[in-house]
């Protein structure tokens, strides 16, 4: 069987072909080509693609992949909202994704992000670099003692819950379905509750019409002064203008980002030497209380090690005919 593996980084390469000898009748061809309309005919002779988050596989991407006899598409992602799904559906292509391939990782992530807008870790950082050792612009505030609000609690919200109960925060959480593997020390509450009492609120719910925008300028105003916001899971969980106007309001002590609405075009390339006009990420940055990673929460050794082998699977069990908890058709 043969995978084209669309944007391909060292490291993809690297942990894939690392997990590959496992996989003995498994075929895979590198491109740094990105999948969208314009490159699927790329994909002729290949039993399956392989692509990330930031990939265009909609309904012409689809049918061109169809035309070219792809039977699969393998997202090493947890994150799907890309794929035109019900196209897929309709053309027989099996879709699967890597849904935990390291909760700990990306929950790990946002309480660095936490901590680094909390305590300005960014700008003290440059601080010292120029001999400037001064404290002017760096007070924080303890986490201990603070109240952690929760959304989503899945596999990586409950990893976050834990880390916040093991920093000695009071943990309350908001999710459709509880998980009862951290009900003992989180108090699940409705988000409105949430909100008004949350001290850091760290975003981990999926992307869908539920939750696009979820987080704009009337649940802003619903939080506490101060609060400190994190969000690693999708960037339209977000309304971008009105996070620039809440923090414009004073309503955040620190805001950490490793996804937000414009990021597509930016996840993983190096644009150091281009001017971005009109950048809603330069404007973020521009904020005092901000610090931006770019969709590095999954970026550890143990997290692409598992998606390498989660995804290899996905592509035996697609052409096997199992369905899996993996599935996204």
């Amino acid at each position: 069987m043969r995978i084209l593996f669309y944007d391909t980084k060292t490291y993809d390469r690297d942990s894939f072909c690392e997990a590959l000898p496992k996989y003995k009748d498994v075929d895979i061809e590198f491109t740094k080509t990105e999948l969208d309309a314009r490159t699927a005919s790329l994909a002729e002779g290949f039993d399956a693609v392989c692509a990330f988050v930031s990939a265009d596989v909609g309904a012409d991407t689809l049918a061109i992949l169809s035309e070219k006899g792809v039977k699969s598409v393998l997202m090493r992602c947890a994150g799907y909202n890309n794929v035109d799904v019900e196209k897929a559906k309709e053309l027989g292509i099996t879709v699967k994704r890597v849904p935990g391939y390291s909760p700990e990782a990306v929950a790990e992530h946002a309480m660095a992000l936490a901590l680094a807008a909390n305590r300005r870790l960014y700008k003290a950082y440059n601080k010292v670099r120029e001999n400037d050792f001064s404290l002017n612009g760096l007070m924080g505030v303890n986490f201990y003692g603070k109240t952690a609000g929760v959304v989503g609690t899945g596999k990586i919200g409950a990893a976050m819950c834990r880390i916040c109960n093991g920093f000695g925060m009071r943990v309350i959480a908001y999710d459709m379905y509880e998980n009862p593997s951290i009900k003992d020390f989180t108090e699940y509450v409705s988000l409105e509750e949430l909100l008004a009492r949350s001290d850091l609120i760290s975003l981990h719910c999926p992307l869908m019409d539920s939750t696009y925008h979820m987080i704009n300028i009337s649940t802003i105003r619903q939080m506490k002064d101060g609060v400190i916001l994190v969000n690693t899971s999708r960037g339209a969980l977000i309304k971008t203008d009105d996070l620039i106007e809440g923090i414009r309001l004073r309503k955040f002590g620190g805001v950490g980002l490793d996804v937000y609405e414009e990021e597509t075009e930016n996840v993983f390339e190096d644009r150091s030497d281009e001017i971005l006009e009109n950048s809603i990420t330069a404007s973020l940055l521009s904020f005092p209380n901000m610090i931006i990673t770019s969709h590095q929460g999954f970026f550890t050794k143990e997290a692409m090690s598992a998606i390498a082998s989660t995804t290899l699977q996905n592509l035996l069990d697609a052409a096997e005919g199992k369905v899996t908890e993996n599935d996204c058709t």
